[in-house]
């Protein structure tokens, strides 16, 4: 081989070698690249994820809130639907119940309860806000379809507590009151004829312990019992106003904070914005219990004599005896003074007129009235009242359950420290975009310069439990109350809507009453009329 070709033969070999090495170093740059982007899409792909945790975290807080009221008639049931982080549903549902003078109460909850299992088989939260028959009817005469739905937890205020030594004492009085006004009603049901005002307490007593009584006669207390007993062993939770606000878990950032009852049971008794509605909390209405229970008694034979009365029992006679019959028997012993009061008292003789006026037998019975307004409002001012509050848009909804005026008066002063500031219940009455109306719109459920009036949000809308020809059934003409309604509606622009509106049989989307842009995303009317579907934002 020639020294020519020897050389050329190692310019192939170098070119080649050089050729393999530039190949090599462009591989293994292509592998750095390669693995540099890979790293960076791997880092993009944590963040992209995160992102869109972050998102979809944030698309859970923006979803809009499902509400299903139902308009069963006078009472109150609502079903809450919140979205959670992972896009699955958190159910809150408050009270369940019917007033017993509603015809066909118990079949109407059946129909409600079977929806309720068909919708959400899982509750994770029960609230019963208080003990009357109307919100919580439904635990009892519907507890077949219950079975069909499990309980995560249920609420319930600080006055159903059975271990708080103040709730103790709360319940004594209701129990005691209930049972005296109980036998006034009777005493008043008994008696052979009465005059305008006696009757007028008789139906207003019967009117108030509908509120105790469902339609077959079980009381209010083993109705909420029944409610209490959903939940599993050791996951029942007493609220009260002092409580950091809650913050159910993989629930976005929702914070429900509980305004009322206040702890301060002076404000149970109030019902009128007055100078003086402090002093209608005063010990004035356990002394209603007592004259009432002592009065009865005495009227009772089987009670000891009565020192102080005038006559001795065996003298006299009964003026429902006295009247029980126009036939007098001349053996009778007090055949005469029967005929003197038969013919110039009671009306009964040529000439004498209506003399039923002159009657004070039943007057005394006039005090059980008293006693059952201050059940009533006692009762009422007890009730849990929730906000549900959004953090990333400050948006609350109040649910107000039947809170009266002494309940709203008592969150002027409550406060919670959240997050390094100070929240309010005024304040949060101020950014209030959807009310659930308290007390199906009576007049003393709801305040007004202290209330609707701080409600300036101009997304506002509302929701009213209320059937005014229940309410005129049980004589209650103003419910819901016209002042009120005119304000409600103004400040709502309109969006307000009534259980008892004629439209909601129709089973078709409200559009008159949507606002995309604002609170209430879409109304849908379902059942015939027995519930009707709300987002919230």
């Amino acid at each position: 081989m020639t020294e020519r070709t020897r050389n050329r033969t190692r310019r192939r070999v170098a070119a080649k070698a050089a050729k393999k090495a530039a190949v090599k170093s462009a591989a293994s740059k292509t592998a750095e690249k390669t693995k540099a982007s890979a790293k960076k899409t791997a880092a993009g792909k944590a963040a992209a994820r995160k992102t869109t945790g972050k998102r979809a975290k944030s698309r859970g807080h923006r979803a809009p809130v499902w509400i299903r009221h139902y308009c069963q008639g006078l009472g109150d049931c609502h079903l809450l639907r919140f979205t959670k982080d992972d896009g699955s549903f958190w159910h809150l549902l408050i009270d369940c119940g019917i007033h017993g003078s509603v015809k066909g109460g118990s079949e109407i909850m059946d129909r409600v309860v079977a929806n309720l299992a068909e919708v959400a088989p899982f509750i994770d939260v029960l609230v019963i806000t208080h003990e009357h028959i109307d919100h919580v009817s439904g635990f009892l005469s519907a507890a077949e379809h219950f079975r069909n739905i499990r309980i995560g937890e249920v609420w319930m205020a600080w006055t159903e507590n059975p271990r708080d030594t103040q709730a103790v004492e709360f319940d004594t009085f209701k129990v005691q009151a209930l049972s005296a006004l109980q036998r006034a009603s009777l005493k008043l049901d008994g008696m052979a004829a009465l005059d305008t005002n006696t009757s007028r307490v008789r139906d207003g007593l019967r009117a108030m312990l509908g509120f105790q009584f469902s339609a077959k006669g079980e009381r209010v207390r083993a109705a909420r019992d029944a409610g209490a007993a959903l939940a599993p062993k050791g996951r029942i939770r007493y609220l009260e106003p002092n409580l950091t606000p809650i913050a159910p878990a993989d629930v976005g950032n929702l914070r429900i904070y509980p305004l009322g009852p206040p702890r301060d049971t002076r404000f149970f008794g109030i019902r009128e914005r007055t100078s003086e509605m402090y002093s209608a909390a005063s010990a004035s209405d356990a002394a209603a219990v007592h004259r009432l229970q002592g009065a009865l008694g005495r009227d009772s034979v089987c009670e000891p004599l009565d020192e102080q009365a005038p006559f001795d029992p065996s003298l006299g006679l009964s003026m429902n005896d006295a009247l029980g019959s126009n036939l007098i028997a001349e053996d009778d012993d007090h055949a005469d003074l029967r005929r003197l009061i038969r013919d110039v008292y009671a009306g009964n003789g040529k000439g004498a007129g209506d003399q039923h006026w002159r009657r004070i037998d039943g007057d005394w019975l006039g005090i059980s009235a008293d006693l059952a307004m201050q059940l009533d409002d006692r009762t009422n001012n007890s009730s849990l009242v929730l906000a549900f509050e959004f953090a990333d848009t400050g948006r609350v909804m109040l649910f107000a359950a039947d809170a009266q005026v002494g309940n709203w008066l008592s969150w002027q002063d409550t406060q919670w420290q959240v997050d390094g500031k100070t929240v309010t219940g005024p304040e949060l009455l101020s950014r209030v975009v959807y009310y659930k109306v308290g007390h199906h719109g009576s007049q003393n459920a709801t305040l007004k310069t202290k209330g609707l009036q701080l409600m300036n949000d101009p997304d506002l809308s509302a929701f009213i439990p209320t059937n005014e020809e229940d309410a005129k059934k049980v004589k209650w003409e103003a419910m819901p109350f016209r002042g009120i309604m005119e304000d409600l509606t103004q400040r709502a622009q309109k969006r307000v809507i009534r259980a008892d509106d004629a439209w909601l049989k129709d089973d078709q989307p409200a559009t008159h009453l949507r606002r995309s842009s604002g609170s209430l995303v879409s109304v849908q009317p379902g059942g015939d009329g027995l519930w009707v579907d709300v987002e919230v934002r």
